[in-house]
């Protein structure tokens, strides 16, 4: 993360007024707001990627399929050798076309059944697959990126309406880690949990720049759920999580919390979204072992524009609205070029099925 005040920008500067009335949600950068006539994203819409060259993916992609009843027409296989964290775009082109070659018009978004790679280049795997490679969702210094088309839509239809297909991770440090986040993905679905949004304004001032949005949250929400804001560190021995956000290198305490199936937690930092071979900074993947259902980190520097990472506003309007934590958690990210999306993308704990 840069120090200093490059990266920063004041919220004033990002002018947000998020309006929630029943399921519509509307945003003054993009006064967009469709009237909601289907459903959220489910198993029907969502295509599933599996890297036919890996074993591990195999493996996911098959309990993915069984676990989400994933429709055989849904399932995109592809090649590629594994091991290997990045991909450069020439290799992500040939899996791109494949990809889009096979994929039905009725697809809205993709899981990938694989941890590595999760970058293309500058751009995360992730954001890649949601938009095509392109350098405009990039940056080089502290500089703003393309903006997506998706962010705090109201539309259940992210191809239809915008030609994005939002793209999450079903990632693990192992096998077994990645099939118990499938697991508590499917647990979560309309339980309506009772949970506790924990919304952390930490000592770290370069990587505290969303919580300057965290009244707003309590302003919005606070009456139909519970909101806590905690200046501090750490959290610990907190057993009802369901939203954590903080901005930290690291994050302290997650052996000691009790996260809900659904939960969606992350922590704004320059790093996070190297999945493996992390150095010096916490990887997104400790929130997933820890037993979260979903996380977010940057895969290379992004500077800490809040705007690079999720809003706690709207990913938290969202998903109380009964959004997919796919769509909940995509809308809530202005500039995503640069940061992989993690979890169980179908995970709905406020829809009623």
């Amino acid at each position: 993360m840069a120090e200093g005040t490059r990266g920063m920008k004041k919220l004033t500067d990002w002018m947000i007024i998020l309006v929630i009335a029943g399921s519509c949600s509307l945003v003054l950068s993009t006064a967009v707001c469709r009237a909601q006539t289907d459903s959220p994203i489910q198993a029907r819409q969502l295509g599933l990627i599996i890297n036919a060259s890996d074993d591990n993916s195999k493996a996911l992609g098959d309990y993915y399929i069984k676990q989400r009843k994933i429709p055989a027409e849904n399932v995109i296989y592809v090649r590629f050798p594994g091991n290997r964290t990045t991909l450069t775009r020439a290799q992500f082109a040939g899996i791109k076309a494949q990809v889009d070659k096979t994929t039905a018009s009725h697809i809205q978004a993709y899981a990938l059944a694989w941890t590595e790679p999760y970058r293309v280049e500058c751009m995360s795997i992730t954001s890649a697959f949601a938009f095509g490679f392109s350098d405009g969702y990039c940056s080089r210094g502290c500089k703003p990126t393309q903006q997506s088309a998706y962010f705090n839509s109201s539309s259940h239809r992210p191809w239809n309406h915008h030609h994005v297909r939002p793209t999450m991770m079903l990632a693990g440090a192992t096998l077994t880690d990645a099939k118990q986040l499938i697991d508590r993905g499917v647990k979560a679905d309309a339980t309506y949990p009772p949970g506790t949004a924990y919304l952390l304004s930490t000592s770290d001032k370069a990587r505290n720049t969303r919580a300057g949005f965290y009244p707003l949250v309590e302003q919005q929400f606070g009456q139909r759920f519970k909101i806590k804001q905690v200046k501090s560190d750490i959290l610990s021995d907190k057993k009802d999580v369901l939203f954590y956000f903080t901005g930290l290198t690291a994050v302290k305490g997650l052996d000691s919390l009790g996260f809900l199936p659904g939960a969606i937690a992350d922590h704004l930092t320059s790093n996070g979204g190297k999945l493996t071979h992390a150095k010096g900074q916490m990887s997104a993947l400790r929130w997933l072992e820890a037993g979260a259902t979903a996380s977010y980190g940057a895969v290379v520097e992004p500077c800490n524009f809040p705007q690079k990472f999720p809003n706690p506003v709207i990913v938290i309007g969202h998903y109380l609205n009964g959004d997919s934590l796919i769509e909940a958690y995509w809308k809530s990210v202005a500039w995503p070029g640069q940061g992989v999306f993690i979890g169980e993308p179908l995970a709905s704990p406020f829809r009623m099925f």
